[in-house]
This record gives C-alpha cells, structure tokens and sequence, in this order.
C-alpha cells in the first residue's frame, strides 16, 4: 500500500508538468491539484487503482487541466427548448455578438453625454428606442423581470396595499412568487376573488386609502379552465383611473410583435398593454424579446423617473454589455417583422420542413454502421418554447431518435454530453431524443461529427 501510494506526485511535480498551459490563478490551481491526488490516494486506499508513477502523474494532469478550464462552454441544444433557462433563455446571433465587441472594445460612453461632455444616463442608449416600439413614454432595463417587478412594487407602493386577484398569484421557475415579491417589495398584498373567479367589485370592495397599487398578472405560464371569470385589463385600467390608483402590469414574456403572423401561438403583444392604457407594465427581454437576460420596464416617465431614484435601483442596473445586446437586439425589429439576427425568433419560426431537411443531412453524413448501431431515425416532435413562454400549444418540431444496440440509453446521452462539444437531448421511455429545434443551423455539421465520435 505505501509502494503504491509513493506513486503520487507531490503538487510541485504536478505544477512543473503542467508549467505556463492554463491561464488560471497559482492558489486556485493548486486547489484543484490537491482535491484530483487526494481523489487518487482514495482509489489506492481502496485497492481499485494501481498504475506506476508516469501514468498516474499523466492521469492526474488530464484531470486538472480539464477541471482548469472554462467551465462556461458552448453547447448544442437537442432538448427542442429554445429559451431553455438552463442554457441561458435566448440563443445569440454570433455576429452580433462581433459587431457587440467593436463597440465595446476599450472604453465607451456608458455614463457619459458626448454632444454637451456633461454626466450622462445609461438608460439613454435604449430609453426611447424600446418605448417607440412598445407604444410607451418611456422605458428602462435592469437586471432581470424580478428585479423589474421588485423595483416597481417598492417604488410605487411600498407601505401600501397591493390589490391582485387570487387567480393571478403565480410562481415560475426558482420560486418566484408574486406573493412574495410584494412582501419583499414592503407593500401589502391583498387577495381578491377566488383562484377561479374575479369580479372587478371585489376589486372595489378592497380599495381603501392604503391602497396604493392595482396589479394585473399575465399568466403566461400556465391555462385556468372550466368555470371562470376574470377582470379584463381594460375594467381594471378604467377603475383605477376612477379611483386614481395606478394599474402595474407584470407581463412575463414580452413579446413585440404579433407571434400568430409567424406561425407561433399567439401571445399577449406589450404594445397592445400599453394601448390599455396600464400605467406601468414589466416583462422579461431574455424570453420573446429575444435579447440578454434583462427585464424591461416602459410606461409613464414620472414613474420610472421615480424608480431611477430609488437606492435599490442601482443594485439593479445593467452593465454595458447587457444595454449593447438590448440595443443589438432592438435593432433586428421592423413593425411587423424580425430580422435573422434575431435568433430566438428565427429558431422558434422555423418550419418542419426546414427541421427535417437538416435531420436528413446529418444521417446522410453517417456511416450505416454508425446510424445502425446507434438505431437512428428520423421523426416528427412537438416542443415548448421554454421559460414558461407560449405554454397552452407545442410547436411543431423534428428529432433524431436514438435506440442504440450495444449500450445503455443513459450512457448514450452521457457520452454526448462529456463529448468535445457537448450535445444535451433528453430521454424518454427509454429512447434518447436530440431535437432540432433549438440546434443551431450552422452546428449541423458538428452535430454530425458529435454523433461520430460517439
């Protein structure tokens, strides 16, 4: 045991092997170095590894330069999902992301007004370029929706009462709940109505002077059906204007066009909430929008003047990379359209037939002994669009379908994902999926070596 254990280099001889390849602080590489020999002395303790010292030594570098390395990597999605929280919400357009990096290359005038050289606003660079398309007076970008949703609960009715129908109390994922939100945001929550049914007097009924904020929810994430009533936005809008208490709107997903014109479910438009006439309406922009993960707030300029001087709002507020994606992003939209820079949108429109056609090229590119082997065929899928976004109806799509021979489903789908460029499909009832949907067009071709390699 101690002849074996001898074999492990010290973290010295580990650092000298590796010498100036990875680009990564010496005490966090040596961190590393000590849990990968620690890992070894273990599996020698235990009598399941015996190798001589050049090959353990060989073994263990593998490891630390592996673990060294960026563990943010790029990916294919075969899940079919194309705003996949998991995997970042909205895919982005690589040249974009280049023209993004001129712009940004050295300083730039984040905070900074060049005509007259005095301090400038960040929101400025895409302030009215977002209002103009949502219809709005004004707009802002900070972190994220919850962030949105926080800023403005706390800004506009903190130390008052938040009116919301029991039917709009949503969670979504990370347990987000509207409930409390509102408690965090120093407002107080008032239920009305039932989880099925409102009506606007119960509305009424809970006004009182403490009432400072009427909220209306989209629940963008899921469908009531059967026996129920809701108060429309417009009911809402007109007693609040009554009764002069502002109407928040917490949209969700935000989408700035017709979706239905493009063959996609149809989903509640922002410039349509505005023309309502809500005072203050929040939605995410890493969802529909198509942009970075961010969340967006438009409506009156007196409020969201106000929010700009609230101290939770500079916890709040987005970098210049984020505000450079916005404003590349805003720019792939024309009134009715949205250019192919706009990925997400690309992605969620493209057709069956589209799909199929790329399926057709990757087994094309197999070996028959590989498709075989690996029992690959081609067939029609439905998928969601992710993030809780267009819930009710699944999108027409198309997947590779894997009944492999020789190996267990789930190490299939292992080996796809440790490969050089990881794949991460799903598995259900014992078959292994990669869709198409969510794989970009230009990784067909390494789709088709990752499948090789397999």
């Amino acid at each position: 045991m101690s002849s074996r254990l001898s074999h492990l280099p010290s973290v010295n001889q580990v650092l000298l092997e590796i010498g100036d390849s990875l680009s990564i602080h010496e005490r966090y590489l040596k961190i590393i170095i000590n849990k990968h020999i620690g890992i070894f002395r273990q599996k020698i303790k235990s009598g399941k590894f015996n190798l001589n010292r050049d090959l353990l030594l060989e073994k263990i570098v593998t490891r630390v330069s592996l673990e060294s390395s960026p563990s943010l990597v790029n990916i294919i999605n075969g899940t079919g999902i194309v705003l996949h929280t998991g995997f970042g919400r909205a895919p982005f357009e690589g040249k974009r992301l280049r023209s993004l990096a001129r712009r940004l290359d050295g300083y730039v005038n984040l905070e900074f007004n060049l005509p007259d050289g005095k301090r400038g606003d960040r929101q400025d660079h895409i302030d009215q370029h977002m209002a103009a398309i949502c219809g709005s007076e004004s707009s802002m970008i900070v972190n994220n929706n919850a962030a949105a949703v926080l800023l403005t609960l706390n800004t506009l009715a903190a130390g008052g009462d938040v009116i919301c129908s029991r039917g709009q109390m949503v969670e979504i994922g990370g347990s987000f709940r509207i409930p409390d939100i509102i408690d965090k945001s120093n407002a107080v929550l008032k239920e009305v109505g039932t989880t099925n049914r409102t009506h606007i007097p119960d509305y009424k009924k809970a006004i009182t002077k403490k009432t400072k904020l009427l909220l209306w929810v989209h629940t963008s994430n899921y469908v009531i059906r059967g026996f129920t009533k809701d108060v429309s936005l417009d009911e809402l809008v007109s007693l609040g204007r009554a009764k002069r208490i502002p109407v928040m709107v917490d949209l969700g997903s935000g989408a700035l066009l017709s979706l239905s014109a493009h063959g996609l479910p149809e989903e509640l438009q922002v410039r349509n909430i505005v023309e309502q006439g809500a005072d203050i309406t929040t939605f995410s922009g890493d969802k529909l929008l198509g942009g970075p993960q961010s969340g967006i707030i438009i409506g009156s300029k007196n409020f969201t003047d106000k929010m700009k001087q609230n101290t939770l709002y500079r916890t709040m507020r987005c970098d210049k990379i984020t505000i450079g994606l916005m404003d590349e992003t805003l720019r792939t939209y024309s009134e009715t359209r949205f250019s192919k820079m706009n990925l997400a949108l690309n992605m969620l429109t493209t057709s069956r037939k589209i799909l199929k056609k790329r399926a057709n090229k990757v087994i094309s590119a197999l070996a028959k002994s590989k498709i075989k082997k690996l029992g690959i065929s081609v067939v029609d899928s439905t998928v969601e669009a992710g993030s809780g976004s267009l819930p009710v109806k699944s999108i027409a799509s198309t997947a590779l379908k894997f009944k492999p021979s020789s190996m267990k489903v789930s190490d299939l789908a292992a080996a796809f994902r440790n490969g050089a460029l990881p794949v991460v499909g799903y598995t259900y009832k014992n078959t292994f999926y990669i869709d198409l949907k969510a794989v970009l067009p230009h990784q067909i071709d390494r789709l088709t070596k990752a499948i090789t390699q397999v």
